[in-house]
């Protein structure tokens, strides 16, 4: 029976949005029948669901009347505005052309289409466009953000916060399937029921074998201190973000379903495989079936060998289900290929970089690998990834925050960046691979020509 481990590289110290998300908000084009009337000649650009617009600008054609008369102006934007109930104000004219316009009441979305295809009835407009209102990049406040590089540094990081400004996640479940995760304030918010799938009541540490309570109770065991190593994953996922208190996380309003399949001394291909059946939304025998299932499952563990046929019909099942297969590719600095269940089909396989954008020097290569993501390198503590933890030695203690290393902590990276994806527009798991790769940025240091998942 195959063991499986926690994908953390341990060193001295841790041991003592066609694009992911366009660059610019989806188009809204005028709609058919004004695109097709001869008097039309606007353009309509970025109406967004949920905005609200109380400021246009428009854009006469060069020769017009209206061009330079703003007596002319007037009578086409009164028109406009009659046959909609509302009044229009011209505010100033730009530098570059065109005249501000504001309307009289907030307009959303259907309102402002409508406003914007009367408007294109008169033949001498050249241009139509919303006013839209620009913010900064969305910053979390989180006051351990600053550091957490993996997120927003141009060499080694992702590019989130921009991503952010389209969106954080809401609506999808990520299950972590790992230790099980401990009680924390910059984590509880976002988590929801999970499942302790550890069938060894030895391993579990807990007692007794499956059941309800995903609780991580120590993984410690040869020697090392417990890792706490999927409460510091779920955090990357979806720490509770904007609270003005620790860390962040890359999808931070999905929620976070923990199952816990590791305990001391790993986790087995059984448990595991159940684990993503039921993950996924299918039927294991003696278990309540799961009523959330999750559109994405990370997996940070792993072992040597040839990918069983267990594992790949439980990846099967889970993909079949809709649900996308994030999985570490392991750290012995090797070929994937030897390395399961990275070497699995129909998975992402997710290798490690460091702060300075190169392949990460433990992490794994090769043909099968997807993508890589931040994982860090701690032989500089600050270089690593910082994420939720827990203060215990063996058993749980008070709640903390850490530096860890390895693909364990590029795969939560990746797993977020799907939840963001499918919040945005649900995708098949081909889909959302394929997504990942094509968007995808070279790195600037040395990475055995592995691209790096790229949100914005």
């Amino acid at each position: 029976m195959k063991s499986y481990k926690v994908l953390l590289r341990r060193t001295a110290l841790a041991a003592a949005t066609a694009a992911l998300f366009s660059a610019s908000v989806q188009a809204q084009s005028i709609s058919d029948s004004a695109r097709t009337s001869p008097r039309n000649a606007a353009h309509v650009h970025l109406l967004q669901d949920g905005a609200n617009y109380t400021q246009f600008i428009v854009k006469f054609r060069d020769g017009a009347r209206q061009a330079s008369s703003a007596a002319s102006r007037a009578s086409v934007f009164n028109t406009a505005a009659a046959a909609l109930g509302v009044s229009l104000r011209e505010e100033r004219t730009l530098s570059v052309g065109g005249q501000v316009v504001s309307v009289s009441k907030s307009m959303g979305k259907a309102e402002a289409l409508k406003l914007m295809n009367e408007l294109a009835k008169d033949s001498t407009i050249e241009f139509i466009e919303p006013d839209r209102i620009m913010q900064a990049a969305m910053t979390p406040n989180d006051t351990r953000y600053n550091e957490q590089w993996h997120y927003f540094e141009a060499t080694g990081g992702m590019g989130m916060p921009a991503a952010w400004d389209l969106v954080t996640g809401s609506g999808v479940v990520v299950a972590v399937l790992d230790t099980g995760i401990t009680n924390h304030s910059d984590l509880n918010a976002n988590v929801v029921a999970g499942y302790d799938f550890i069938s060894s009541s030895t391993t579990a540490g807990d007692g007794n074998g499956r059941d309800s309570n995903p609780n991580d109770e120590g993984d410690y065991s040869g020697g090392y201190s417990s890792s706490w190593h999927g409460t510091h994953v779920a955090g990357t996922v979806a720490a509770v973000t904007n609270n003005s208190a620790g860390v962040a996380g890359v999808a931070f309003n999905a929620k976070i379903m923990p199952v816990r399949v590791l305990g001391r001394g790993g986790g087995t291909t059984s448990d595991i495989a159940d684990a993503i059946t039921w993950a996924s939304g299918g039927a294991v025998s003696g278990v309540t079936t799961n009523s959330n299932p999750a559109e994405v499952i990370n997996l940070s563990l792993g072992g040597s060998g040839s990918c069983d046929t267990t594992t790949q019909n439980a990846i099967n099942g889970a993909v079949g289900r809709g649900t996308v297969v994030v999985i570490a590719a392991g750290n012995s600095n090797s070929n994937v290929s030897g390395f399961t269940p990275a070497n699995c089909n129909n998975v992402v396989s997710v290798a490690s970089n460091d702060r300075e954008g190169n392949r990460a020097s433990y992490s794994n290569y090769g043909a099968l690998i997807d993508v890589t993501a931040p994982g860090g390198e701690t032989a500089t503590t600050a270089n690593g990834v910082l994420s939720t933890l827990n203060s215990g030695s063996t058993t749980p203690g008070t709640e903390s925050y850490a530096f860890y290393q390895g693909t364990s902590m590029a795969a939560p990276h990746v797993a977020g960046l799907v939840a963001l994806m499918q919040s945005k527009a649900v995708s098949t798991p081909a889909t959302v691979e394929s997504l990942l790769k094509s968007t995808a940025r070279a790195l600037p240091g040395t990475c055995s020509g592995i691209p790096r998942v790229a949100p914005w």
